[in-house]
């Protein structure tokens, strides 16, 4: 049997019970250990915190200053001011851009007494005995539960300095903090002085010197003392209180003023009587009467040129692209950053236009529209409209640079005739005939603008000069799609589409978009400097209010386009466009001028685009919603109308040609250089190294047989 291993016990002692009321004297003092344990830590806790925020406030309060009012008044009110060029080529103001909030400081010396006196009646009526906070005020707002009428000038100037009104204690605190500091720094006349510059009164102005302006038509400093109360009514629920909307409102608030100004010793009795049975005149009223210039007129945003519009939307541009800006950040720089934006505009120019436009001088219809770039030859954008008639918004629909239409035959320079001749596929003189050729399985084209076709051979500068689609249609068919469309858009900067490589966009224009007038200036450059393209700029550089810091700065870009050769070429057939072609009559008055007109399908748009010695331009006309515009030479008569305006007093002047040209004459049978046996010859423009052959066919009466049985059959591919 296993042992039981087991330590045995002795017998048990019976144990004594506590009686109850110790063990409840045991359980109370244990509670009461912990309650004064847990005051205890309370106690220190709160002493902890108090020394703390003690400890914070005294280190904030008596440290640096927080809100430099000094740097703000000096950024503040940064107004962009943008430049022109003059006929000096000296940089004059063009405009001033400014955002929403339109501010204008002024000092507290060109305020009247009874403005600061009207503010600290109404808001603030201990404010020359308090150091930043009116601790009865704030002690009442916080029983109260309320962050409404605790809030001393100083503490709402900081609210307007910070934007910061978020309804907080934390906000609050870090308030009267930032308070306390402020008047260790500054004086009393600082303090009330940036306050009335920056509260905000309705009708987007901040500050007493605009809203002044907008509500009396007067400078602040001629505000008497009613309207000073009426001014200083507005704030805390400007649109409640606003005299223009609610002038019945503003009434009842501006009595308020005027009686707290006379209780507080402002306003004697005699003051306070005249100010109450003062007749306000709004700038709404019946009888109110503007002085002078108005300076009402100051307080609304200008309405800019369209050239300052795209100034504005290209440095947007640059700002994101270059130094990475949003759009907003790029926004806030131009309307508050104070800079200063030095644009490529001729003011003298950009006048000219705008009285051509404006007027609407050689447009027709009132409904119609149209729109212009004027550019000189290395890229600068000399000046530009947008629309035809008055301009009333800014950053409206800019049809000079945002206009995406069709350019119709005003393409065929561009990617038929320049591509030609720079490839030495064709010549001046080359001969086609005015005939369709087989494409999509059937004749095209299908006719020429007038209607059907002459079956006739004609010179390629003819075909040009006359704008004869059949012409068109065979040179490209010799140049090829890819190489016209690497001219149009590689070379002559046209924003083509993949869509486009095709027969009618190529030859006819009939894109799947469409272009700018501005796209066709710079296209059309290429004709009158040399066979350069020049991408367009319309400012210099871009810096800060000082002009120490430069953030942009244009540096021209441009590339050869086509030969100097080829660029003499099509500069003396485009010529011969207004010199008894679709652009006839239309030349500038006295100067040399080349250019191609455009006509869309139903007579959608319209395009004049061409150049002098000194300028070169594109005119766009048409309704906004495309229609049909008949029969109208608009367009080429508001090219000349701008043109000969700009010109008048310049000095008489050529195109200036290359050595790579050479005029010679031709064959007009047969299109070659004219022999000694050649009857009928003309002159023609030809690259060197790229003329045709000399005639060898004149004088031989079998050949001259067979050219005239050829020019009665109608070719089905092209002929050279």
């Amino acid at each position: 049997m296993q042992q039981d291993l087991k330590p045995k016990r002795g017998p048990e002692r019976p144990r004594k019970k506590k009686s109850g009321s110790a063990v409840t004297a045991s359980k109370k003092w244990t509670i009461k250990v912990v309650l004064l344990c847990a005051l205890a830590a309370v106690v220190v806790t709160g002493m902890v915190v108090v020394l703390f925020v003690g400890i914070n406030m005294i280190s904030v309060i008596n440290g640096d200053l927080i809100v430099d009012l000094d740097e703000y008044k000096a950024n503040q009110n940064q107004t962009t001011i943008v430049y022109g060029k003059n006929a000096a080529n000296e940089d004059v103001e063009i405009a001033r851009l400014h955002g929403t909030e339109n501010r204008i400081w002024v000092s507290l010396e060109d305020m009247p007494e009874a403005l600061p006196k009207a503010a600290i009646a109404l808001e603030d009526k201990r404010f020359e005995k308090h150091h930043g906070v009116d601790w009865f005020r704030t002690v009442s707002v916080i029983v109260r539960n309320t962050d409404s009428g605790g809030s001393t000038i100083t503490q709402q100037l900081i609210k307007n300095v910070t934007g910061n009104k978020n309804v907080t204690f934390a906000r609050k605190y870090n308030e009267i903090l930032t308070a306390l500091n402020l008047e260790k720094y500054y004086d009393k006349n600082t303090i009330i002085e940036a306050y009335l510059n920056t509260l905000y009164l309705g009708e987007g102005c901040y500050g007493v010197k605009t809203a002044a302006e907008k509500y009396f038509g007067k400078d602040v400093s001629e505000l008497n003392a009613a309207e000073c109360a009426s001014l200083i009514g507005i704030t805390q629920f400007p649109t409640d209180y606003d005299p223009l909307i609610n002038p019945e409102n503003n009434r009842t608030r501006q009595l308020d003023c005027l009686e707290k100004m006379h209780e507080q010793g402002y306003l004697s009795d005699q003051e306070y009587e005249e100010a109450v049975n003062y007749k306000m005149v709004f700038t709404n009223s019946p009888d109110y009467v503007a002085d002078g210039d108005e300076a009402n007129d100051t307080v609304e945003q200008e309405i800019q040129s369209y050239y300052v519009d795209y100034v504005v939307e290209q440095v947007i541009n640059d700002l994101n692209q270059q130094l990475g800006y949003s759009e907003s950040q790029a926004l806030e720089m131009i309307y508050y950053g104070g800079l200063k934006i030095y644009t490529a505009m001729d003011v003298d120019i950009q006048a000219k236009m705008e009285e051509v436009f404006t007027s609407r001088t050689g447009m027709g219809h009132d409904d119609t529209q149209a729109s212009m770039v004027v550019m000189d030859y290395a890229g600068r954008i000399m000046g530009l409209v947008g629309g035809a008639g008055e301009k009333t918004i800014n950053r409206g629909n800019n049809r000079a640079t945002s206009l995406q239409r069709q350019m119709g035959s005003a393409i065929k320079p561009l990617a038929v005739y320049s591509p030609g001749i720079d490839t030495g596929k064709i010549y001046w003189s080359s001969i086609f005939n005015d005939s369709p050729i087989y494409k999509y399985g059937n004749l095209w084209p299908e006719q020429n603008a007038g209607g059907g076709y002459s079956k006739t051979n004609m010179t390629v500068q003819y075909g040009l000069q006359r704008s004869i689609n059949m012409i068109a249609g065979r040179v490209l068919d010799t140049v090829g799609l890819d190489t016209a469309y690497e001219y149009a858009t590689e070379n002559f900067g046209l924003p083509l589409y993949p869509e486009d490589k095709d027969w009618s966009p190529l030859a006819m224009g009939s894109t799947l978009y469409g272009v700018s007038p501005l796209d066709m200036a710079a296209a059309f450059a290429p004709f009158g400097n040399g066979g350069e393209y020049y991408e367009p700029y319309c400012y210099y550089r871009v810096t800060d209010r000082s002009g120490e810091e430069v953030y942009l700065e244009t540096h021209t870009q441009s590339h050869r386009a086509i030969s100097a050769g080829t660029a003499d070429v099509m500069n003396e057939m485009l010529q011969t466009v207004v010199n008894g072609g679709t652009g006839g009559g239309y030349a500038v008055s006295g100067f040399q001028t080349f250019a191609k007109t455009g006509t869309t399908n139903d007579n959608k748009d319209r395009w004049f685009c061409g150049g002098t010695p000194y300028y070169v331009a594109a005119v766009w006309y048409g309704y906004d919603m495309p229609a049909n515009l008949g029969s109208t030479s608009s367009p080429n008569r508001i090219f000349k109308a701008v043109m000969d305006g700009i010109h008048e007093g310049k000095e008489a002047k050529t195109f200036t040609k290359s050595n790579e040209s050479e005029m010679k004459e031709y064959c007009t049978v047969t299109g070659m250089l004219a022999s000694d046996k050649c009857t009928s010859k003309q002159n023609g423009w030809y690259v060197k190294g790229k003329e045709p052959q000399v005639c060898d066919q004149c004088g031989n009466p079998q050949t001259q047989a067979e050219q005239q049985t050829e020019a009665q059959t109608e070719p089905q591919t092209a002929q050279q």
